[in-house]
């Protein structure tokens, strides 16, 4: 690693980090270059940039590659195949009707939200979406609802829990990074996402549906409303086994806290706490219960678990290259001079984070890469302060950054827009307004809950 920069080439380094974000958005948004190959590109100038040796720079990139993916590549698999369950059996169906009973068809936009953040637990937002879209359509229709009335508080929902709430990839690394705990993050991000959520969703999509005109005809629509599944799992087996991780997780939580190190229930507990056996044990149980109860046999669960991989390549490509990417920043002394400056100017950490992931995410019009980068970024600062800030707390307020103001240069921005045939003006004045909505608030209600928790290190 490069000796620590003095001063002088702090400061270039900081201007140096400014142009290759700068240099992302000219790459990926005006030449339309895949986010994954400009993220290559502008580490490797980085690198160069900031003088480091050529080998250098590519073992950086290497090593920031390979130690994201190490771990995150085996979450995303088994979350997703627990995804596919989950549609295939009819799971998510039968989560939305019986909360649509329970609310009621006047109140339908509050349950798709519900719905959203429990499913959107164990999935990436562009699965959960997908996975759940077909419903918005069928309630919209068979209701005589605003599509805009129930399909804010959908991506609302799957949006809040994709940016803030483990055992999310992007989250999960940021935990990682904060030296966080995984069971206390789980429940300090419910507190702050549902608020959030409530606030971006239904209040925000009932004020905006009435000034939205969509198009009558709706090709997409027309090919995902199908009819409804006669046989259904159960209600109370379906929550179980899509929550299954999460409870494992917080059980591990719970046991650093009530439990001596080292006892044999204390590590039991830790090992199926960690995300990956908690993911893998909800998968396990999930090929019984949405599985082999409903009737699918070897054949089709292998069909199942091995088709939906294939799109995953992706996402794993742009995570892996953002690893990369802050390794890089980090390896050339970014890091650490906007940790000195960050320590002069005695910014706070939770602050700091914030802006940080919002100008990343601004910049690249992925939240993943804010995600993974501004955590890469202020975790030395934290480190350098221990006890100033909860770990927990710098992820949340990372994790609401890195959701702000998503655009044109965004993905889901266009995936938003073609699903509920929506122009782009349109589309900026619901999916960009939510985010950015979802994004203050959150960071708003992590501020609050800091003063409640308190901002020391966690006991």
């Amino acid at each position: 690693m490069p000796p620590a920069p003095s001063a002088a080439s702090g400061e270039l380094l900081l201007l140096y980090a400014f142009l290759a974000i700068v240099a992302l958005i000219v790459l990926i948004a005006r030449f339309k270059l895949n986010p994954f190959i400009a993220l290559i590109v502008v580490s490797l100038a980085m690198g160069v940039a900031a003088g480091m040796p050529l080998p250098t720079i590519v073992t950086s990139f290497q090593n920031g590659v390979g130690g994201v993916l190490g771990f995150i590549a085996v979450v995303v698999a088994l979350g997703t195949m627990l995804g596919k369950l989950l549609a295939e059996s009819g799971g998510a169906e039968r989560i939305a009707q019986t909360l649509i009973g329970l609310f009621g068809e006047k109140r339908v936009h509050w349950a798709i939200m519900f719905v959203a953040f429990i499913v959107g637990m164990p999935v990436f937002f562009q699965v959960g979406f997908v996975l759940l879209v077909p419903l918005v359509f069928a309630i919209a229709k068979r209701t005589g609802t605003s599509l805009i009335l129930v399909g804010v508080p959908l991506v609302a929902g799957l949006s809040i829990v994709h940016g803030l709430v483990p055992p999310h990839p992007a989250a999960m690394l940021a935990v990682g990074a904060y030296k966080a705990d995984v069971g206390l993050t789980i429940i300090y991000s419910v507190i702050v996402g549902l608020p959030a959520a409530a606030l971006a969703g239904p209040i925000y999509g009932q004020w905006i549906a009435p000034r939205i005109k969509l198009p009558e005809h709706n090709p997409l629509a027309d090919q995902l409303v199908g009819e409804p599944r006669a046989d259904l799992p159960g209600f109370g087996v379906s929550v179980f086994t899509i929550l299954l991780p999460v409870f494992l997780m917080v059980g591990s939580s719970l046991a650093d806290l009530t439990l001596a190190a080292g006892t044999p229930a204390r590590n039991t507990l830790n090992f199926i706490g960690n995300p990956v056996i908690s993911l893998l044990v909800a998968l396990l149980v999930a090929f019984w219960t949405f599985g082999v109860r409903r009737g699918f046999d070897r054949d089709q669960l292998l069909k199942f678990t091995t088709d939906c991989l294939a799109p995953t390549a992706t996402i794993l490509l742009v995570i892996g290259a953002g690893g990369g990417f802050n390794r890089v920043l980090l390896d050339s002394g970014v890091g650490k001079a906007i940790a000195d400056m960050a320590l002069q100017l005695q910014v706070p950490l939770l602050v700091l984070a914030f802006v940080v992931a919002s100008v990343i995410r601004i910049a690249t019009g992925s939240a993943t890469v804010a995600l993974t980068t501004a955590a890469g970024i202020v975790a030395p600062i934290a480190a350098a302060v221990p006890g100033t800030v909860r770990p927990e707390l710098l992820v949340l307020a990372t994790g609401a950054g890195s959701i702000i103001l998503s655009h044109v240069n965004d993905s889901g921005f266009w995936l938003i827009k073609e699903y509920f045939n929506m122009s782009v003006e349109q589309t900026l004045k619901t999916w960009t307004a939510l985010e950015t909505i979802l994004a203050v608030s959150a960071f708003g209600f992590t501020l609050l809950l800091a003063a409640v928790v308190g901002t020391g290190a966690a006991p």
